[in-house]
């Protein structure tokens, strides 16, 4: 109980924690309120006390999906928020040579993403039971970061707001071919083709999604100039005037970063503009969360720009624009989170309580990475002419602007 107590003692600078450990002896952390009942966590398990204090990134969660301690008083969503902003206080030290030696052998390790294991991770996350993501996600099925112009706006708008941001970065003209790497549930590629005339790849590899992008584009009528498929990007080769990644870049891997962006460069048109959209790191590159790597996306590495930079720069693709988007995502997994725990009674045949546990740990746990720990999402455009692109970013909202109006005057008539 000691590293434990150290840790603790060390971290938590503001708000009050209270420990009661395996004996029932109570520890108290941080400033003390005679008025407030504090957060407590309950230990049942002795050996929780080192892997604690020497890896929470990992064993906290773990413990938490197991049942191995109890919260009172609070959530584990206060306790991730209270332990989220006392890490905020800290400052970040600068991290040396040794640093960036073990970092590149462990992004060697743990990121080697080939065709086949590539497919494994992806059936891991996404091929779980669709009502799943239906429960939390929005109407469209959106799963991914979304743009909140307003305190109050909700997350059905968010997310078409989001696709209205892409969708006019894009510049779509009429009979151009479109790709999206990473299609998900097909929802952006489906707006893409409600906005312009144009011809819309998609490719997964998770066979539910793909089954599903499929049945949405018949219903939504695009059927006919929406295709999707069963493919791994790196085995594309015919070429696209617009490319468009939405979160599926965080699945790629360091390592393969000027792979993927050559790729891009070869797949895109004379003219041609990409659009990536990603989670990225503020504060350089790191090895990310233990628990999300191991139970949530394994495979999954979160970029820094100062890695992903040089990948561009020798791909021969120029940086046309890049947009940074705070705490966008802190509000989506709020609202994913608020979503999910309420609509548990309508899943909870599917899944078990440990299930449960471990979802509400990952939203809880991923919203305080947004809030208190450094993560952003960063919007990449880029374009193989200095021209491809106007030179002020007039343009992107007038284009929103005009799709809102498109799709109120449909809306209006349906």
């Amino acid at each position: 109980m000691y590293l434990f107590c150290r840790f603790l003692r060390k971290l938590i600078r503001q708000g009050c924690l209270r420990v009661v450990d395996v004996d029932g002896h109570e520890h108290l952390f941080g400033l003390v309120d005679p008025h407030i009942e504090p957060l407590t966590i309950t230990v049942r398990k002795r050996s929780l006390y080192w892997k604690l204090a020497l890896h929470p990134g990992l064993f906290l969660g773990e413990a938490y999906m197991a049942g191995e301690i109890k919260i009172s008083h609070g959530s584990i969503y206060d306790f991730l928020a209270l332990c989220g902003r006392n890490m905020a206080l800290r400052k970040p030290g600068r991290k040396g040579v040794l640093w960036r030696i073990a970092l590149a052998i462990g992004h060697r390790l743990t990121q080697w993403n080939s065709l086949a294991r590539s497919r494994r991770n992806v059936a891991h996350h996404y091929d779980l039971a669709r009502d799943l993501y239906r429960s939390f996600l929005d109407r469209d099925m959106q799963y991914s970061c979304g743009y909140f112009p307003l305190p109050d706006t909700t997350l059905d708008e968010a997310q078409a707001a989001k696709r209205r941001h892409i969708v006019a970065k894009l510049i779509l003209e009429r009979n151009q071919r479109v790709l999206d790497i990473g299609c998900g549930w097909g929802g952006l590629a489906i707006e893409i083709a409600k906005q312009a005339d144009v011809r819309v790849d998609g490719v997964t590899l998770s066979r539910e999604q793909l089954q599903f992008a499929g049945e949405r584009a018949k219903a939504a009528g695009v059927g006919h100039n929406v295709n999707f498929a069963l493919k791994d990007y790196r085995e594309l080769d015919q070429t696209y005037e617009r490319i468009v990644s939405v979160g599926m870049f965080e699945h790629v891997g360091a390592p393969y970063y000027r792979d993927f962006f050559c790729k891009l460069s070869d797949l895109l048109t004379p003219g041609g503009i990409a659009l990536i959209h990603s989670i990225g790191s503020l504060d350089g590159p790191g090895f990310g969360n233990a628990f999300i790597r191991k139970y949530i996306f394994p495979g999954g590495h979160i970029p820094a720009l100062s890695e992903v930079m040089p990948a561009v720069e020798d791909s021969g693709l120029i940086m046309a624009d890049i947009e940074i988007l705070r705490l966008h995502y802190a509000e989506t997994l709020r609202h994913w989170r608020e979503r999910f725990l309420g609509n548990w009674d309508t899943i909870r045949h599917l899944y078990d309580d440990r299930f449960k546990r471990m979802w509400e740990f990952y939203l809880a746990g991923c919203e305080m990475a947004f809030r208190y720990g450094g993560l952003m999402v960063f919007q990449l455009q880029l374009g193989k002419d200095l021209g491809a692109v106007p030179l002020t970013r007039d343009y992107i909202y007038e284009r929103e602007h005009r799709q809102n109006a498109h799709t109120q005057v449909h809306e209006q008539a349906a």
